[in-house]
């Protein structure tokens, strides 16, 4: 517990730098292309076109239907896909953010706890400038704004929670053991096609009712649904789904436990891997 204090303070404390060091982020890891940032928006755009290609026009995918409204392919993929995209680079990013920077931390004085962080925030501005676009495009597709817009502060707030306890534990992992972090880029990869972002989970719900169940235990598909549901005009999703949100803010508690025990224990020894 003594660990979650010092991490909670150090951000806290340091909240001004984390943002300076994210546009810093965003700015020098782009400074040898010729397109410089618009990168960091044309990789997602350019991946969500594909999997529409693939999983909506050359599979036919019939309209989804959330909350008793029939959604059609693209809009439905187009309302989650960005957030996976944020959760994946933050978490993937995240990961390899210490031992990456250690030999800028040799030269500055600022807690560790702080490059994960910085580096999160940094895909932050990513995601909501995507989100924007989203939200232009879902308009011009009859999906106007509504009053649970405003639910999406707090999922955004609640992903943020969630990739940075899970970058805690990946980045002291990643930074002992290299190896760990190429496992979990695989993983990773592999849970796109489980956190019902390219296809429904509802369509297990008449053959595999208690895999459903199973496949919710990811915290993803809480976020997933919730964007869907704010930017559907559903329902205020935290609330009605109530209990699923005390599992998920449960989970991320512990996560941060965990990982701010981690951290703490071993960033001392952080230099000795440079």
């Amino acid at each position: 517990m003594k660990s979650a204090f010092i991490v909670i303070k150090e951000q806290i404390r340091n909240f001004y730098l984390i943002r300076r060091l994210s546009l810093y982020e965003l700015k020098s890891k782009n400074k040898n292309n010729y397109l410089g940032i618009l990168w960091e928006f044309l990789n997602p755009a350019i991946q969500i076109l594909i999997y529409w290609f693939v999983f909506g026009t050359l599979r036919s995918r019939d309209p989804v239907e959330v909350g008793g409204v029939e959604i059609q392919f693209f809009s439905w993929l187009l309302a989650a896909f960005f957030l996976w995209n944020f959760c994946y680079q933050s978490i993937i990013q995240g990961s390899k953010s210490i031992y990456t920077k250690l030999r800028m931390l040799s030269k500055m004085n600022f807690p560790m706890s702080v490059i994960p962080s910085y580096i999160i925030f940094s895909q932050l501005y990513i995601h909501i400038i995507m989100l924007i676009v989203s939200i232009g495009i879902l308009q011009l597709s009859g999906f106007y704004v509504n009053i649970y817009y405003l639910q999406i502060i707090y999922f955004m707030f609640a992903a943020y929670c969630l990739v940075f306890a899970i970058s805690l534990i990946t980045s002291t992992l990643s930074t002992i053991v290299r190896d760990f972090h190429m496992l979990l880029n695989s993983s990773l990869r592999m849970l796109l096609y489980v956190s019902g972002i390219l296809w429904p989970l509802s369509i297990l719900n008449k053959s595999f009712p208690e895999m459903v169940q199973i496949l919710k235990l990811n915290p993803l598909i809480y976020l997933i649904e919730g964007y869907r549901s704010a930017l559907f005009g559903v329902d205020w999703y935290f609330i009605t789904h109530w209990e699923y949100t005390i599992y998920f803010w449960g989970l991320v508690i512990v996560l941060f436990l965990i990982g701010a025990k981690l951290h703490v224990k071993f960033r001392r020894h952080f230099i000795d891997f440079l």
